[in-house]
């Protein structure tokens, strides 16, 4: 297996740090592997291979404390191979602790010009060297124990002034960029992986999803020309049999030879067309089949891209399992099954701590002690699964125990007795209810708190988690004989299921595993308490409020008497959201905001529907947090009442100039909203283009664009005799002060930058220049 990478940036100790990360990943599975293999003689021979690289590379870097260590280990497995001393462990763990400090030193050479080696790192080296000579001896191996290391998910140091190292005694080969690509697979992976790995920056992949999004959404609007073809093949069907009833109607005894030929000749070219029409008909069919399935198959494979392994990011989890059994004095085994399961690698990257908190309360709290294990009939090593597949579209990750698992009283007890509820409603509580109350912040069930757990925040975090991606969790107890946690989770975070509504006039998305519920009220179900409109919804109030509040856009004038509603909530509230109209689902492939903008409230991303338009897809933890302020102020506006009448006011008509679509919507919208009437071009030619043929009363134009840039459009605009009386903005990125004295020699009569998106600074100056509407 090997990498396509240019490595003519990387340093040495860059690369150092590379070979390093990869040989230790190796080098963990096979020491995991050496206490349950009876004769693990292919394992010991890649730990052999890998140490010696590892002590290679570091020769090479000058980093001593890992050319011991390297040596050390390499001496280590050699003796077990050759069967002097025997595998136990107290010497994996001292293994694991220097793959560990492997991984510290690693970490620090990253982006490090000398060799970072604190005096912490040299005397915790010395330690290390010292008890793996010391397992060379079987006398000492035998009485030797060792101190597992407390440290299982952040390897962290005491930064001090590196140290540099004596250099090398002896002739060294020079590094080359093979020498990190360099890895030692098993056969069994050697048989399974043929093919080349390239490393792909996350920001070229979200381009790559974007473009073929956009080949999705050209494809199907094909769809629609193929439609009007349909129509139009039908009007001349229609044409000809007019043709043919004219020619009827008209006796050829009374006709003029020349008007009977333009009949004839009218016919002929009627029913020329149609066969022609039809041929192109089919054609255009046919190649639209086939651009569809191609923009799909792409699509397909950039969301490929987007993938990888489940065991890529869950290596860990052997590791973390061992160690906290070991100092549990607990005997547990880790199943994992589907480690090939594609998973998105953003979801990926932020799955391994939860995992993690549920596979710590399942050794401390479900794992039964051996004694405890074998007195009840089980076998005294207990088992963890985690099992990792796609099904219907969705990702599914159960992870279980064959533990002591809880039970259903006790639980209610520990309810009652933390005050979340009375006797009365728990017993009504059925079994999955009551594990909902496991994901509660700070409840645990654990009489003692540990430094493992116990404090009530891992099923909180792992809970929180899965919701941020769309997720669902569950949890189901067997008792006496484990328990069972179910994470449902989207297959890809790049497409995503939504329901477009319609509020004020434009699209907007909700995530569908973000809604509660979407109902559709009258107006004698509304009712009011203090001043605050509410809804029951299986018997539970759910607060009433427009969203045009939230999203502070103009309040509608015309109410209809069925009122739409999306319901959402965090768990402690719920809220319902009044739209102005539902206009169905829609899987959209998101497209990431650009970054220089910011974050912008209430709104995640953005994507383009089928018919090319964009739309922007809501944050629902910002629109809850968005909605929550607007009930704490108090002044909620009264769904139920008709809105008054609006007053007429001036239209005032703004052309917005800018080649980047998000940031040409983001400012229509926020001017649309504030009333006044917007226009867009591409580029600064379509706008002097514009300008000339229109009749504006202001231009907000970018600086970069093709075919004309914003100074020179501005120099355009002042020096005309005709349209130098319209005041011009720049709204860039840039923000020297050299870019902004030539913005105002060019003639602007205010030069701001993108950041004004959050705050009023845009609006007042549109203000300032041409009043409110």
């Amino acid at each position: 297996m090997t990498e396509n990478v240019d490595f003519s940036n990387f340093s040495l100790l860059d690369l150092f740090s590379m070979e390093v990360k990869t040989q230790v990943a190796l080098m963990n599975d096979y020491l995991l592997a050496l206490e349950k293999k009876p004769q693990p003689t292919e394992e010991l021979a890649a730990l052999m291979r890998s140490a010696h690289s590892i002590k290679g590379a570091a020769r090479i870097v000058q980093v001593n404390p890992v050319v011991n260590l390297a040596h050390a280990l390499e001496d280590y497995f050699t003796g077990i191979k050759a069967g002097k001393i025997s595998i136990n462990p107290g010497g994996i763990d001292v293994c694991l602790q220097t793959l560990d400090l492997f991984l510290v030193i690693a970490d620090a050479c990253v982006g490090n010009p000398d060799t970072p080696i604190s005096a912490a790192i040299e005397d915790q080296s010395r330690s290390l060297t010292t008890q793996i000579t010391q397992l060379l001896n079987p006398e000492v191996n035998q009485s030797h124990t060792t101190i597992v290391s407390a440290v299982l998910e952040e390897r962290t140091t005491n930064p001090q002034p590196p140290v540099k190292p004596e250099p090398p005694t002896e002739a060294l080969p020079v590094a080359t960029p093979t020498t990190v690509a360099a890895v030692h697979p098993s056969p069994e992976e050697t048989a399974t992986n043929q093919h080349h790995l390239m490393r792909v920056g996350k920001d070229v992949l979200h381009q790559l999803m974007a473009l073929a999004g956009e080949s999705l959404v050209e494809s199907k609007r094909l769809e629609s020309i193929t439609d009007s073809f349909v129509q139009l093949k039908m009007a001349q069907i229609e044409l000809s049999g007019l043709l043919e009833k004219l020619e009827g109607r008209l006796k050829p005894q009374h006709l003029d030879r020349a008007i009977d030929n333009l009949v004839t000749q009218a016919r002929q070219q009627a029913s020329e067309c149609q066969r022609l029409l039809s041929d192109r008909q089919n054609q255009l069919e046919l190649f639209y089949q086939h651009s569809a399935h191609f923009a799909h198959r792409l699509y397909q494979q950039v969301v490929t891209t987007q993938m990888c392994p489940f065991e890529e990011k869950g290596q860990r989890l052997p590791r973390i399992v061992r160690d906290l059994a070991r100092q549990l004095k607990k005997k547990v085994n880790l199943q994992i099954i589907g480690k090939s399961t594609l998973v998105d690698r953003d979801i990926l990257e932020h799955l391994e701590t939860p995992l993690v908190h549920i596979l710590r309360n399942a050794l401390d709290h479900g794992i039964e002690s051996p004694q405890e294990r074998l007195a009840v009939g089980k076998p005294e090593t207990g088992l963890i699964s985690i099992e990792v597949y796609h099904r219907a579209g969705k990702l599914f990750i159960t992870v279980s125990d064959d533990g002591r698992g809880i039970e259903p009283e006790f639980l209610r007890q520990e309810i009652v007795k933390k005050k979340l509820t009375n006797w009365e409603m728990v017993a009504q509580l059925s079994e999955a209810e009551l594990m909902e109350f496991l994901f509660l912040p700070g409840f645990t069930t654990a009489e003692v708190v540990t430094e493992f757990s116990g404090r009530g925040v891992g099923l909180d975090i792992v809970y929180s988690t899965v919701r941020e991606f769309g997720g669902t969790l569950r949890a189901v107890s067997h008792p006496g004989q484990g328990m069972t946690f179910h994470l449902q989770l989207p297959l890809t975070l790049s497409v995503i299921r939504t329901l477009l509504v319609e509020i004020a006039g434009e699209p907007y998305a909700f995530s569908l595993t973000r809604i509660e519920q979407v109902v559709m009220l009258s107006k004698s179900d509304i009712q009011v308490s203090e001043n605050q409109p509410f809804f029951l919804l299986e018997n539970q109030p759910v607060r009433l409020v427009l969203a045009h509040q939230v999203l502070e856009l103009a309040t509608p004038t015309v109410q209809k008497d069925i009122i739409k509603v999306v319901v959402i909530s965090d768990r402690l509230n719920h809220y319902g959201l009044v739209v102005d109209r539902f206009l169905g689902e829609r899987s959209l492939v998101i497209r990431p905001l650009d970054p220089r903008l910011g974050k912008i409230p209430n709104i995640s991303a953005a994507a383009i529907l089928d018919d090319g338009s964009p739309v922007l897809i809501f944050d629902v933890e910002d629109l809850l947090i968005s909605t929550a302020k607007v009930f704490s102020s108090g002044q909620i506006s009264q769904v139920h009442h008709s809105a008054q009448p609006a007053v007429n006011k001036i239209s005032q008509r703004v052309l917005v100039v800018d080649d980047s679509l998000t940031v040409r919507e983001m400012e229509r919208k926020l001017l649309e909203n504030h009333g006044y009437q917007v226009e867009v071009a591409v580029n600064g030619m379509d706008a002097w283009n514009m300008i000339r043929s229109g009749n504006y009363q202001l231009v907000v134009t970018d600086i970069d664009m093709p075919r004309m840039n914003g100074f020179e459009l501005t120099r355009e605009i002042k020096t005309d005799q005709q349209l130098k009386h319209i005041p011009v903005i720049i709204v860039s990125y840039k923000d020297r002060q050299e870019d902004r004295l030539q913005g105002l020699q060019a003639g602007a009569d205010y030069y701001l930058t993108k950041s004004s998106f959050h705050d009023d600074t845009l609006l007042e100056a549109v203000i300032d220049l041409i009043g409110e509407v």
